[in-house]
């Protein structure tokens, strides 16, 4: 009988222990299906709009869907684009412009006004996921006046937010890696001192507060291609078999991304906030660039995208090694090239699309093709820097009246650029205007190139290879 007793007791034991355990799992996977709920269940995309040739938002949604994205980026809050999503399953995220910040900041009704104009009218049925006030603040001209306001204004969106009774849309801001002060190796990483208590303290603890995410824009490829000849392209471009190893930590790097997204960690960790979600709101690499920008190239641009997104796809999350197993919402810069851009080559070349809506380069969103299926593409021939002599000239179809422009623009800072352009002197002639604006244009950009002026002259001109002066009138050049 007392035998009979005992095997009823252990059968109950068990039977309990086993319920227990299945209750710990189905709370364990509830959690886990709650937490991939609560995050973009696809790779984003930047719809950036600065430029001439780009098709209407119509279109360009439709693009977006083509791709199967399964989130969209806007860098403003375009009511038409708005209204178009409405009829799409994509995720959306809108912006907060720079130079709104400082008057959202100091005012309720300013901030009210906003969300009543650029949420409300769209909101659920526009499935709005994230708030982002300013883009890349630290790189503005009013710097220190946006930098103060910007947690402010923030909190001034979530207090309409909730009034409205949202709690589901996430506020933060885009910050790039000039945040940080130092990057390697991660675990030694800080925030600047100049912005640490100022703005990096107070924003952390609205983001832990409101269980928002740090968003950061990163490119491996601004990292690489400071010092190509130093790191691995193979490492920048998540192939190859190259590590990096902290030497604090012990943590094994196998890519330039996640030891730059574990950089801001532990930067984020040393001002006491260590759990708070990392986002990247921008990452790609250029398919084109300046002669001077090395890896720009559609091989090294489709090799990093698609491996980025086989990455961020994954099924577990991979995460980093400082938070492995953790899903990143990404989203890749960007969707079309943008020739109206200012700045060197590369950022007018990070689109993945044509114009026309045409691939720059095959591209899978939801990360299930295999790479091996990807039609090959030509071999780059710069992988390595460039050596040799650079000069500036006009690009072709420029007219009259532009290359007018770029001559003023280039001889008007009262210096010596254009002194040999005087009459009589090597080279007046032949007296034309795009004579002298080649001329120009050249010598402007030898003489201030230190002084990050870039052969640009607002969409004029291009960086050539082919000496455009004579015998008699050597046009100054760049030696690479």
């Amino acid at each position: 009988m007392s035998l009979l007793v005992f095997f009823l007791f252990t059968i109950l034991v068990f039977s309990s222990s086993s319920c227990s355990a299945t209750r710990f799992q189905h709370q364990h996977r509830y959690m886990q299906r709650k937490i991939t709920l609560d995050l973009p269940s696809k790779i984003g995309i930047n719809y950036g709009r600065q430029g001439n040739n780009l098709p209407s938002p119509y279109q360009s949604i439709n693009f977006i869907k083509s791709i199967k994205a399964g989130h969209v980026k806007l860098y403003d809050a375009d009511p038409e684009s708005l209204t178009l999503l409405s009829q799409t399953n994509l995720y959306v995220t809108i912006t907060v412009p720079n130079h709104l910040i400082t008057s959202i900041s100091t005012n309720q009704t300013t901030a009210e006004d906003w969300v009543q104009t650029n949420i409300i009218p769209y909101y659920p049925q526009t499935h709005i996921r994230f708030v982002l006030v300013g883009n890349e603040i630290l790189s503005v001209e009013d710097r220190m006046n946006i930098t103060a306001s910007v947690v402010p204004a923030m909190r001034k969106i979530v207090t309409s937010l909730r009034a409205h009774g949202i709690h589901n849309i996430k506020v933060g801001t885009a910050l790039d890696m000039d945040s940080l002060r130092s990057t390697f190796p991660p675990s030694n990483s800080t925030f600047r001192e100049d912005i640490a208590e100022s703005l990096m303290f107070p924003l952390l603890k609205f983001l832990n507060g409101t269980n928002s995410y740090f968003f950061i824009n990163l490119h491996p490829y601004l990292r690489w291609s400071r010092n190509p000849m130093n790191t691995s392209l193979d490492y920048a471009l998540f192939q190859g078999n190259s590590t990096y190893t902290d030497p604090q930590t012990g943590l094994v790097y196998r890519n330039l991304l996640d030891q730059m997204l574990d950089s801001v960690i532990f930067a984020m960790t040393k001002l006491g906030y260590p759990h708070i979600r990392v986002a990247i709101s921008e990452t790609g690499w250029p398919n084109s660039g300046d002669i001077d920008e090395t890896g720009a190239n559609i091989l090294n641009a489709a090799t990093y995208n698609r491996n980025l997104i086989k990455k961020m796809t994954a099924i577990p999350p991979i995460g980093t090694p400082a938070r492995p197993g953790l899903a990143i919402p990404t989203f890749v810069f960007s969707l079309f090239d943008e020739n109206h851009k200012s700045g060197s080559g590369t950022q007018r070349h990070y689109g993945i699309l044509h114009p026309n809506g045409t691939p720059i380069y095959e591209i899978d969103f939801t990360g299930s093709k295999p790479l091996t299926r990807f039609n090959p593409l030509p071999k780059p021939t710069n992988n390595v820097p460039y050596k040799g002599i650079v000069w500036c000239v006009p690009v072709e179809g420029a007219s009259e009246a532009q290359l007018e422009e770029a001559l003023r623009m280039a001889c008007g800072r009262g210096n010596t650029t254009c002194a040999a352009l005087a009459p009589g002197r090597e080279c007046y002639e032949p007296v034309t205007v795009y004579w002298h604006a080649s001329y120009a244009v050249s010598s402007y950009w030898a003489e201030f190139r230190t002084d990050n002026v870039r052969c640009y002259f607002n969409g004029l001109a291009r960086m050539t290879t082919v000496n455009p002066g004579h015998d008699r009138c050597k046009f100054p050049g760049v030696t690479l």
